[in-house]
């Protein structure tokens, strides 16, 4: 009799040594700076990595998560109110070598609309023009699915992905689905973004982090990658 397949939200407990520096190097991650404006950033000097999404997609929880901290990335009592770039610092004391951006989240319905248009267009601006951007990390709640403002997002990015700029979905909160719905959401989602990297992930059941970690490590050490981490389950890797 054959094994059942595993569940897609069971805590897969083999590690690698891929992933044990990919989760080692996020751990060093620290609050570096906030901005307001594009002006106020640090000098595009060192690779960063923007995490974007909607107001309660789960963005900050996914920073703490990746980097195994509570309190490094803040979510705002009132969702859509956070209006800053928070920057963090990757990299041992005195050897930086890495940037997370953490962009507010959009498309929170109680954001008066002369804000939302401000920030909207920061986003847009940083997203489009900051020279050291070596990738972006979408977020997504899959039982929402790709929204009309997260289309508008990827075609916005559309110019700098296919000139090679890495883009990746995170499905979160997957511990809130069946196996069948991960499945039909990653089926989904894999054909609305157009080749990105797609992937369930949930801080809770720690689906999807190993592999995360490597690939965002790879993505700010282009010349020094490392190997897979653990293999993903049937359900990501239908």
């Amino acid at each position: 009799m054959t094994s059942p397949a595993p569940h897609p939200y069971a805590k897969n407990t083999s590690d690698s040594a891929a992933s044990k520096q990919a989760l080692a190097w996020l751990h060093t991650a620290r609050f570096y700076t906030t901005a307001a404006q594009l002006e106020h950033l640090p000098p595009p000097d060192l690779p960063e990595i923007a995490f974007v999404g909607r107001s309660n997609a789960g963005k900050s929880t996914a920073i703490n998560t990746l980097t195994q901290q509570k309190r490094l990335a803040f979510a705002s009592k009132t969702p859509g109110r956070t209006q800053h770039i928070n920057l963090f610092a990757l990299g041992r004391q005195q050897q930086v070598n890495a940037r997370f951006a953490d962009l507010p989240g959009y498309g929170y319905a109680s954001v008066p609309k002369e804000a939302k248009w401000r920030w909207q267009q920061v986003m847009v601006n940083y997203l489009q023009t900051r020279p050291n951007l070596h990738g972006i990390v979408l977020l997504i709640d899959p039982r929402h699915g790709l929204t009309e403002l997260d289309d508008i997002l990827l075609d916005v990015m559309r110019e700098r992905v296919t000139a090679g700029l890495n883009v990746m979905v995170l499905l979160t909160k997957a511990d809130k689905l069946t196996r069948s719905e991960g499945q039909k959401a990653l089926s989904i989602v894999r054909i609305q973004a157009g080749g990105a990297s797609v992937r369930l992930f949930s801080s809770t059941k720690r689906t999807g982090v190993a592999e995360t970690a490597v690939e965002l490590y790879n993505w700010c050490h282009p010349d020094a990658p490392i190997g897979s981490a653990v293999e993903p389950s049937p359900a990501e890797s239908a």
